[in-house]
């Protein structure tokens, strides 16, 4: 049994569709069903091609539909979220509900890198092959060797101060919960960790979910940092706490200079923003 559930009204019932969408932008398998041919009015823009966006129950599982139609992934994999994630869905759905009338093709949230939809898509799509899941161990364990957290600086008094306040428990952590040795390191001309930790590591993330591993993925990329993302994804710390983590040093530098508004300020609620979207993909609601 199935239900739908409207988002919000839409203002617009006139909808077009442009007729080389291919050509545009990847998004013809977007939907289930057979495409829309509406002939497009203008080259240059798209029109929203969807009136009504919502969530539907399909057995254990939710999808995001426009117009009754289920979001499909960039690979043409229906966008299934298991039953647990009632909140994933609702925030895919938004994202395209929050689309205005006139689109610009490459903000679409099936192609935008920071939004919700493509997260999802990433865990659905590529995640779940174990050849693709041994690639980015790799690529994340990379981050371990010139990780933030581990290049402790001496001075200013206001940089040691924040070091030990937010990097200190996180390495404790680490070392303690997978009973390995992380060295701090003055240089990066010698910043190599043991072998020995890497693969623990390793072990660790062939354990993940094809959604914990999105999660630690993103983390990781916008943190530059393997043991704030590892710990964000374990749980061990907030979204908050991450990305306080992750800005010690911008932190330092305005403590002594000020802050540059509209500049340190946005860059510290972007990074929260998208470490709070990978945190959702946690979500067991």
């Amino acid at each position: 049994m199935s239900f739908f559930c409207r988002l919000v009204p839409i203002r617009s019932a006139v909808v077009t569709f442009p007729h080389n969408l291919r050509r545009l932008q990847s998004t013809a398998s977007v939907i289930d069903g057979p495409p829309v041919t509406e002939t497009n009015r203008a080259e240059s823009t798209m029109k929203r091609f969807w009136k009504d966006v919502g969530i539907e129950k399909r057995r254990e599982s939710f999808t995001v539909t426009l117009d009754r139609r289920a979001l499909k992934t960039p690979s043409g994999n229906t966008l299934l979220l298991p039953g647990n994630k009632m909140l994933i869905a609702t925030l895919v759905a938004t994202e395209w509900d929050n689309q205005d009338k006139l689109l610009k093709p490459h903000a679409l949230p099936i192609d935008l890198k920071e939004s919700q939809t493509s997260l999802v898509s990433r865990a659905i799509d590529s995640l779940g092959e174990e050849a693709v899941r041994e690639e980015v161990c790799h690529a994340l364990l990379e981050y371990l060797d010139t990780d933030t957290i581990c290049f402790h600086e001496d001075y200013p008094p206001q940089l040691v101060t924040l070091q030990t306040k937010h990097w200190d428990p996180l390495l404790e952590w680490a070392r303690n919960t997978f009973k390995v040795e992380i060295h701090k390191f003055e240089s990066i001309l010698s910043n190599k960790q043991p072998e020995a930790t890497k693969q623990r590591f390793i072990e660790e993330l062939k354990t993940f979910t094809s959604w914990e591993m999105a999660a630690m993925e993103r983390a990781t990329y916008i943190t530059k940092s393997f043991l704030i993302a590892l710990a964000l994804v374990k749980r061990f710390i907030t979204v908050e706490q991450a990305s306080i983590a992750a800005r010690v040093e911008v932190s330092s530098q305005i403590e002594r200079w000020g802050e540059v508004e509209d500049s340190h300020d946005v860059d510290f609620h972007d990074i929260r923003r998208q470490l709070g979207s990978a945190a959702c993909l946690l979500s067991l609601t």
